[in-house]
């Protein structure tokens, strides 16, 4: 499975005098300089975006135990729950989003941070079924409308030129937060003591009350000029925009590199190959480092529809590479197979890399400025309904079928990937026509 800064761009896809200016960034910057983010507000989201994984991180570590041991359910219902929290993003994600536009994209992901610290003191009080239940939709209610503020602010306070290489110092910056919050949860866990299980969430909600905190100091995003009764009137909603939500269902498939990296090869390794189990560790460790120094990488110079396509592409050939090299190694021997795991693994970790650059680049050349929020939930909603199906469809390909089972998962995303190229170049045209329909670019 966040945060902001001071001085900024020249444009962060408004026009207008509001628009903030950040100083020009050292044209050859070091080799130290080039692993940081390049402007101090990117720096201040990084750091947000550690406090934020490390909270959360923290929690998930020991949720299982926790849910089983404290909460008193069996893993079934705890499955439930999940289920039910995830059909309500679903359908909040749009409404959400209108929401977040209204009241503002930085207000609205402040104040779901806050709510979700206070939830987590909840946490060690709810017992029983139904509660837990309840509790998960709640969180999950105010989860979406900050993310969806949360992605929108990032869209609006950097420039064209920043966003996606900043939200990819972000994203490594998450990966490294959640690093440190599963070590803080491990040791938890390794007392075999219930009352520090149960001390868990009250420390994620101290971490994610100074993760609010932080938020809140953030500068404002860019001020968009009021708009008329008469546009509002006429400027569709995101979901109308038909092929914005089939791109991200497409790289919604795209993304379910993560049901492989997580699910189907560990446990293809486990059951179908003479891999040593420990090598999940190694793997697990592999995917960890490399998102942490290569995702700013993958991410440079996707700035544009165009280049974005070009990231998306890199990331099937890496996709359908994992699953060529791993499909063999139900046949191959102790070494053999030990590496070509891994390197299995690697690949399907290049995958993810580059899909999440493409994503980013897609959200930040074809979403309307005036609706980032909104545009922010149908991504959601078109990611879930490329993504939600993979994990059963997967594993039942390659656990049951093998060879071809695998050719199908490859053939699944080349598919989709195909008509990328068209739906973006549709979405491009929607997002002109229905700007030129309302006057023109804010």
């Amino acid at each position: 499975m966040t945060s902001q800064p001071p001085d900024l761009p020249e444009s962060s896809g408004h026009s207008g005098p509001m628009a903030p200016t950040t100083p020009p960034i050292d044209p050859d910057p070091g080799w130290w300089q080039r692993q940081l983010p390049p402007s101090p507000l990117a720096r201040r989201l990084s750091v947000q975006s550690i406090l934020f994984a490390v909270g959360e991180g923290t929690f998930i570590t020991g949720s299982a135990v926790f849910f089983t041991q404290i909460v008193g359910l069996s893993a079934a219902q705890v499955g439930v729950g999940l289920t039910v929290a995830g059909l309500v993003s679903f359908f909040l994600a749009v409404p959400a989003g209108k929401l977040a536009d209204r009241v503002g994209t930085k207000r609205i992901w402040a104040i779901s941070a806050g709510l979700t610290a206070a939830l987590y003191l909840l946490w060690p009080f709810i017992d029983g079924f139904v509660a837990y239940v309840a509790m998960m939709v709640v969180l999950e209610a105010v989860s979406v409308a900050g993310w969806n503020g949360r992605g929108a602010y990032t869209l609006d306070i950097f420039s064209k030129e920043e966003r996606v290489e900043s939200l990819a110092f972000m994203r490594a910056a998450l990966n490294i937060g959640f690093t440190i919050g599963a070590l803080i949860g491990g040791a938890a866990l390794a007392t075999n003591n219930d009352d520090v299980v149960r001390a868990v969430p009250v420390l994620t909600a101290a971490i994610l009350a100074l993760n609010t905190f932080w938020i809140t100091r953030l500068p404002e995003p860019p001020a968009k000029e009021p708009t008329h009764d008469d546009d509002q009137l006429i400027k569709p909603g995101a979901l109308k925009n038909r092929a914005f939500l089939g791109l991200m269902t497409a790289d919604g498939v795209l993304g379910t590199n993560q049901v492989l990296l997580n699910i189907v090869i560990p446990l293809w390794l486990v059951e179908e190959t003479d891999a040593p189990r420990v090598l999940l560790a190694f793997l697990f460790g592999t995917n960890t480092v490399m998102a942490v120094l290569l995702q700013v990488a993958a991410a440079r110079g996707v700035d544009s529809v165009a280049r974005s396509l070009r990231a998306s592409y890199i990331s099937a050939f890496f996709f359908v590479l994992s699953c060529l090299i791993v499909l063999v190694t139900h046949d191959t021997l102790g070494w053999v197979t030990i590496l070509l795991v891994w390197v299995g693994h690697v690949t399907v970790t290049g995958a993810e890399l580059f899909q999440s650059a493409g994503s980013w680049g897609y959200q930040s050349e074809l979403t309307d400025p005036d609706q980032r929020a909104e545009y922010q939930g149908a991504a959601h909603i078109g990611h879930t309904a490329g993504s939600v199906w993979a994990p059963a469809l997967f594993t039942w390909l390659a656990m049951e079928h093998g060879t071809t089972g695998w050719l199908v998962i490859a053939a699944i995303v080349l598919v989709a990937t195909a008509t990328m190229r068209t739906t973006s170049r549709s979405a491009e045209r929607y997002l002109e026509r229905t700007t030129m329909s309302t006057g023109g670019p804010r």
